[in-house]
């Protein structure tokens, strides 16, 4: 039977077991053998990384191919207006892409968040606003590269859910083993 894991990454931890130049990994939080991360999260990310020991559902999970949606938490300085958020959801020339389109939600900002370490910058001039963004694609920096595109650079991102896994109920740092559904992503999506 196949392991999968549900880790909850904090800030400037990096998704992967080793670092050369001594950086917080993968490692400093589970020291359980022969598991990988299917997918990546930058290390100034936050949120879900799922973990497995079957190479074959860590592809499903993280291949593009299969289209399993992934929700973001997106802190933006500034607030948004209508047309920033349809430019948002529509997709957007990044210059070595296109988006895919995506959903987006202006929402009230988490009441079950952990204060990040560090925390983000205040500036009492500055409003922010949170974003919910779902998307089904996802290229490097991609969220980041988004809101800043649309001129409300992201302050604090969050990966709350990939598919059906969320954040419920997991504190950063730690994680759970969960039963792994075998056809998770079995075909891939056109």
């Amino acid at each position: 039977m196949s392991r999968l894991i549900l880790f909850n990454k904090p800030y400037g931890v990096l998704t992967q077991f080793t670092s050369a130049d001594g950086r917080s990994t993968l490692k400093d939080y589970i020291s359980l053998p022969d598991i990988y991360a299917a997918g990546r999260l930058d290390m100034d990310s936050e949120g879900l990384l799922i973990l497995t020991d079957d190479g074959r559902l860590q592809q499903r999970i993280a291949d593009p191919r299969f289209k399993l949606a992934k929700t973001y938490w997106a802190q933006v300085e500034g607030i948004p207006d209508s047309g920033a958020l349809q430019k948002l959801a529509a997709g957007l020339d990044l210059g070595d892409f296109v988006t895919h389109p995506c959903q987006v939600r202006v929402m009230v900002e988490p009441s079950s968040l952990w204060p990040r370490d560090p925390p983000i910058r205040y500036r009492r001039a500055i409003p922010t606003t949170w974003l919910e963004i779902e998307l089904k694609e996802g290229k490097n920096r991609q969220v980041r590269r988004m809101t800043a595109k649309i001129g409300f650079p992201t302050l604090r991102l969050i990966r709350w859910s990939i598919d059906s896994w969320t954040l419920a109920n997991l504190a950063p740092g730690t994680w759970r083993e969960i039963a792994a559904i075998p056809d998770v992503g079995c075909q891939p999506q056109t």
